[in-house]
């Protein structure tokens, strides 16, 4: 399956394959000679961390490159009176009794701790093309599901302050 990524998160992407390859990637390199100078590999804890931050990076830059390939390029516009891609969206969680303000992202911006919910999480494709004052059901899993209403929808657009997740 390929991810619904869009313009802006394959620019980030390609903006980090190229600091990882062109800046980072000769300096690890480098930490990695230097560290393998001084001495027994058995027992050279430098040598093994500064390896070990090398494969690091050149596993990333694999990932990001993979990513970039795959990618099935999305459009972030969606109608004025529903919910869409880089929305914030306000939502009743009636289970809870609580109101909480989250933001609709393509999964690669994720982060819930900052309410940057994936497009493609139980909730966020539960609620993407609803508009405001709907009561959706969430289905979380078989055996779970919960209801929220959309209490208010802000518009929002694709820019480039949201960092690409780290993994």
């Amino acid at each position: 399956m390929n991810d619904e990524l869009t313009e802006v998160d394959i620019q980030k992407m390609k903006e980090e394959i190229e600091y990882r390859s062109n800046v980072l990637r000769p300096k690890l390199i480098e930490d990695v000679k230097t560290a393998r100078a001084f001495g027994d590999l058995s027992e050279n804890f430098e040598y093994k961390a500064a390896k070990q931050e090398k494969n690091r990076n050149d596993s990333r830059i694999r990932y990001l490159e993979r990513m970039v390939k795959t990618a099935r390029v999305i459009s972030p516009e969606s109608a004025e009176d529903v919910v869409g891609l880089f929305d914030t969206v306000t939502l009743f969680f009636e289970e809870d009794n609580e109101e909480q303000t989250i933001r609709l992202v393509t999964t690669l911006r994720q982060n819930a701790l900052k309410g940057l919910i994936s497009k493609e999480s139980p909730l966020g494709s539960s609620i993407m093309g609803r508009s405001k004052g709907d009561r959706v059901n969430v289905k979380v899993n078989d055996s779970y599901s919960y209801y929220v209403v959309i209490r208010s929808i802000e518009k929002g657009e694709d820019d480039d302050t949201l960092d690409i997740s780290r993994y």
